[in-house]
């Protein structure tokens, strides 16, 4: 049977020197790991990763090339004989495939690391095109071409256009192991997908307040954890319950009204809930094993992301805390979660907790010891540990997901 063949460019991991090694092996296995449930081969020279399929693979080859953190981009390749003849029938080819896609004009890019081949890449690039202009099948455009044809003379001759674009970074593996805290919104998915892009492993936290937050807020946030199990290979949620916990944040506020800076303790209901989920956070972390926590927390974006109060959240973990999105705005931080596709999810009608128990006034810069004077009046402790032992946890394997959408029948 005749194998297809994509070519994917290598991208940051090739800076590493003496470390690549352990980068190359890491993107190997990765993409291997996407396609266990088809007939592939992966391998890796020079900058480039190859992989070869049957045509009922491409599918799930595509899906995993479009995922996978570690290249720069992609492209179904044509192979071919390393001579003139064969190089000018590839490269017409795929000017024809163009043509019918409605392009009407073209460059070509060589490459040419076979240093024996009697013609170098420009002229190369002038002869593949050749019968193109005779035949006047596309005119030549070489500042902004509506399709660009590449020949890459390696090992073997390998002719594309249309690369796709990768989602770059370091092969997730590589980066350590970090616990998200994982709401229902837009930011916190970005956060997890940014992270992972520096080669680090995710898993998630998540905390339910049932029956004020409903089984279709958690089904959201299940949705999101398993979209972006397909960038980080897998991840693990822990549905943490959370409703005694807020309840009790609402009982100080009805019995201590003012707090010892002279506002209403009300005022300090997300930023005491935040301080409890980073304690249940620290508790997880440590179960799990990881190096750090992260948080979706953008500068200035809402009232418990002001530098004041993020000190304050910062006050209640042992892990470093690291927010990817510190310096984003909302804008940059939809458009990348339309990219990785948990937009449309993220902004269905179903709220998370620290929505619904928002107060009208938030304070805007608490002060660390205001705040943990508060959060010690609570005595919650028991509570935070009572929740921790309660969780459940769901996971999501992103070649389970291949196998089942996209595997051999």
């Amino acid at each position: 049977m005749e194998m297809i063949t994509y070519l994917a460019k290598v991208g940051e991991l090739t800076l590493k020197g003496g470390n690549i090694r352990e980068f190359e092996r890491r993107l190997i296995q990765n993409t291997q790991l996407y396609l266990e449930s088809i007939k592939s081969k992966v391998t890796l020279r020079a900058g480039r990763m190859y992989i070869d399929c049957e045509p009922s693979g491409c599918e799930a080859v595509e899906f995993a090339l479009s995922h996978l953190i570690g290249i720069t981009g992609w492209a179904k390749t044509r192979i071919c004989e390393k001579n003139i003849d064969s190089i000018k029938d590839a490269v017409m080819q795929e000017a024809l495939f163009a043509k019918e896609r409605g392009a009407k004009t073209f460059k070509i890019e060589s490459r040419r690391s076979e240093k024996n081949f009697p013609l170098n890449s420009y002229e190369l690039s002038c002869e593949a095109a050749s019968d193109i202009c005779e035949q006047d099948l596309l005119k030549v455009d070489v500042h902004k071409p509506d399709v660009t044809i590449n020949i890459e003379l390696r090992e073997r001759c390998f002719v594309y256009s249309d690369t796709i674009k990768g989602c770059r970074g370091l092969p997730v593996g590589t980066g350590g192991k970090g616990l998200l805290l994982l709401s229902g919104g837009i930011d916190s998915p970005v956060a997890g997908y940014r992270m992972m892009r520096r080669g680090m492993k995710v898993e998630c936290c998540y905390f339910h307040a049932y029956p004020y937050t409903s089984d279709e807020a958690r089904k959201k946030v299940e949705d999101l954890a398993q979209i972006i199990s397909h960038y980080g290979l897998e991840t693990h949620v822990n549905i943490i319950p959370f409703t005694d916990v807020q309840m009790k944040i609402k009982k100080l506020a009805s019995e201590m009204p003012e707090a010892p800076d002279g506002l209403k303790t009300e005022s300090y209901s997300t930023l005491l809930l935040r301080m409890c989920m980073m304690k249940t956070a620290n508790l997880l972390a440590k179960q799990i094993h990881s190096q750090c926590i992260i948080t979706g927390e953008s500068l200035g974006q809402v009232a418990s992301q002001t530098v004041e109060n993020m000190e304050v959240t910062e006050s209640c973990s042992d892990f470093s805390l690291l927010r990817p999105l510190v310096g984003m705005d909302k804008e940059e931080i939809v458009e990348t979660s339309k990219f990785i596709g948990t937009y449309e999810t993220s902004i269905l009608p179903y709220e998370d907790c620290c929505v619904l128990f928002s107060p009208k006034h938030p304070v805007i810069r608490a002060k660390v010891e205001v705040a943990q004077e508060l959060y010690k009046a609570m005595q919650v402790d028991d509570l935070i540990q009572e929740a921790f032992e309660k969780r459940e946890v769901k996971q999501f394997l992103v070649r389970d997901f291949v196998e089942e959408n996209y595997g051999s029948k």
